[in-house]
């Protein structure tokens, strides 16, 4: 399949060689408009997007790009919730053509691009599936990966939306556990979806991993007790954390249960890196590049990493399938630190729901001024 992408730059390409894809983790109507997203195909080697409502509030405020479309939109009377709706899935529609020919390449594994449903439905699975299923249907291609919260009451929404046929890109997971019941969340929705006569084969979904968040606090706890021990283990829970994920799909994706699956044409829901900008300007901005390379996944990269990655990424193949041990030591290390596992990850849940429910605020904010703008 590689051969048949663009050409890649060499550490690129050599993520691609090691089974690795890489996603742009931005998306706006400028980069559609101007050309730029097809340049950084045609150049950068990605061959898919991810959205999330931080970045659709950051590029509507960005520029004008959306004005003239606002202001239809307000003659017709749409109120800032339909407007968002259109706004959004009209950039996502046109995003999902740019990569036909990668989708088409890859049958369709990768050339995805993901639009999230609104983080205020987090805590509600049936109105989460709900509008899952309105956006996969408004974004009307087969591309589209939509974006749901791996909270505890968003896992049966994942399994009803796979149900309905609709590939998933389940994001904020940050714990093995709940990662664990994302996947068995998958597998029973590819059960459900085959027991409706569905063709599973095309149902795709991958479960994006949070990475470079769970350093930043685990290093701030560790900067708070202060010893030799706790600075040693900075930066290496991320990583650690990741790597155990990994560890885990290679498992749930060898039982009997998804054989049975595999053979009538399952997909495996691929680990997705994401959160892989360097938060910490004393690590190596490709540290959640190179350090992550396994086959099968794909890192979802922030412009400014990709960047990074193209000019000095060192790819030295599989870095994550021998360091199962060592990761679990480091886990290990924390809790003996006193650095509860378990609240981190349910803290940085619960943090990365309010931050998506700000920007989506923000978001509505911004078209109710824009909307108040255009009807004068």
């Amino acid at each position: 399949m590689a051969d048949q992408l663009p050409t890649a730059p060499a550490p690129i390409a050599a993520l691609r060689e090691a089974g690795v894809s890489v996603w742009l983790d931005d998306l706006s109507r400028e980069r559609l408009r101007s050309g730029n997203l097809q340049e950084v195909i045609d150049t950068k080697g990605i061959v898919g997007v991810t959205t999330n409502p931080s970045i659709f509030q950051a590029a509507l405020a960005d520029g004008d790009a959306y004005t003239e479309q606002l202001t239809a939109l307000a003659a017709e009377g749409k109120d800032v919730d339909e407007v968002v709706f259109a706004l959004t899935t009209d950039d996502v529609r046109e995003a999902c053509d740019l990569f036909v020919p990668i989708y088409e390449a890859t049958d369709g594994v990768d050339g995805r691009v993901s639009i999230e449903v609104d983080p205020r439905l987090a805590h509600d699975a049936e109105q989460t599936a709900v509008v899952a299923k309105q956006l996969a249907e408004t974004v009307g291609r087969p591309q589209v990966h939509i974006k749901i919260p791996a909270t505890e009451t968003g896992l049966p929404a994942i399994t009803a939306t796979l149900a309905e046929g609709i590939s998933v890109n389940v994001t904020l997971i940050f714990s093995l556990e709940r990662y664990r019941a994302v996947m068995n969340a998958y597998v029973e929705g590819l059960e459900q979806a085959l027991a409706a006569g569905k063709d599973i084969s095309q149902i795709h979904s991958v479960a994006s991993f949070f990475v470079s968040r769970v350093d930043s606090e685990i290093d701030g706890r560790l900067d708070e007790i202060g010893t030799d021990e706790a600075r040693a283990l900075r930066g290496k829970a991320g990583l650690a954390n990741a790597r155990l994920a990994y560890q885990a799909y290679e498992e749930v994706f060898a039982t009997q249960r998804w054989q049975r699956l595999e053979a009538e044409g399952g997909r495996r829901q691929r680990p997705l890196w994401a959160s892989t900008g360097v938060k910490d300007p004393a690590y190596p901005d490709t540290l959640y590049v190179t350090e992550l390379v396994a086959a099968d996944t794909v890192n979802t990269m922030p412009e400014k990493t990709l960047d990074a990655t193209i000019d000095h990424g060192e790819v030295t193949g599989d870095t994550v399938t021998g360091g199962y041990e060592e990761a679990q030591q480091v886990l290990d290390a924390l809790e003996g630190l006193g650095i509860s596992y378990t609240e981190v990850t349910a803290q940085l849940e619960r943090e990365g729901v309010e931050k998506f429910e700000k920007a989506w605020a923000e978001l509505l904010d911004g078209v109710s001024a824009e909307l108040a703008k255009a009807a004068k």
